[in-house]
Order: C-alpha cells, then sequence, then structure tokens
C-alpha cells in the first residue's frame, strides 16, 4: 500500500496538507500533527510526502490479519482448517487512480447497464 500511496501522491504533485482537500481527504488534527512533526523533526526529518504516506498507510492499512502478508502467515499455520479459504490479492500494477465518474460510467453501458446509477 505504501508504494500504491505514494504513487498517487507523487503522480498529483502534493507537497502539503492543503494539497489533500482537493483530492476529498482532510486529515484529523492529530494526524496534522504527526505529519508534521515527522516532516520537521531536527534529526533524520521526512519529506512531506514520505510523512503522509507513512501516517496515512498505517492509519488505514496497518497490519492486521486482512494484510497480505499475516494472511499467508496463519494459513501456512493452519488457521482457518478446515474451513475453505478463498484468497485474492490484487497486483499493484492493475491500481489506477482517479478515472472518475465519466469513466466508471463508460465501463458500465459497455457492460450492459443503461441505468445512471449515479443519479441516485
Amino acid at each position: 500500500m505504501r508504494a500504491l500511496v505514494r504513487r498517487f501522491v507523487e503522480e498529483r504533485e502534493i507537497g502539503k496538507l492543503d494539497d489533500l482537500l482537493s483530492w476529498g481527504y482532510e486529515p484529523t488534527a492529530k494526524q496534522r500533527r504527526a505529519i508534521e512533526a515527522r516532516a520537521t523533526r531536527k534529526r533524520n526529518p521526512l519529506t512531506f510526502s514520505e510523512a503522509f504516506v507513512d501516517k496515512f498507510v498505517s492509519d488505514k492499512f496497518g497490519e492486521a490479519t486482512t494484510h497480505w502478508r499475516k494472511l499467508n502467515d496463519r494459513i501456512h499455520r493452519g488457521v482457518g482448517n478446515p474451513c475453505p479459504l478463498v484468497l485474492i490479492g490484487l497486483p499493484a500494477n492493475i491500481v489506477v487512480f482517479n478515472e472518475g465518474k465519466i469513466a466508471l460510467e463508460e465501463v458500465l453501458k459497455d457492460e450492459g447497464f443503461e441505468e445512471d446509477l449515479f443519479s441516485r
């Protein structure tokens, strides 16, 4: 996730907290303080991008059993046996950003969905 979020931040040239607002994300006061503290510390300061990515990913996608590596470890230990499991992992290269509503509507129309799903 870190690489994906980093790519998003870099492609959109997000260089400060206020730049996040145009993308619909407003960090909490606690998150803002943590990002600013890491970016302005005296010893080994991080760039804004590095500080934001680390904080965002750890808050939203922290290590849990749904994290692929941890899930894989559990499976190899036999947790969940004898229940059948289906595990799906998506490669990072299929992730696209900002395709937008228009692109999604075009895909839905190509698949035969004529109804405007966004007018509700």
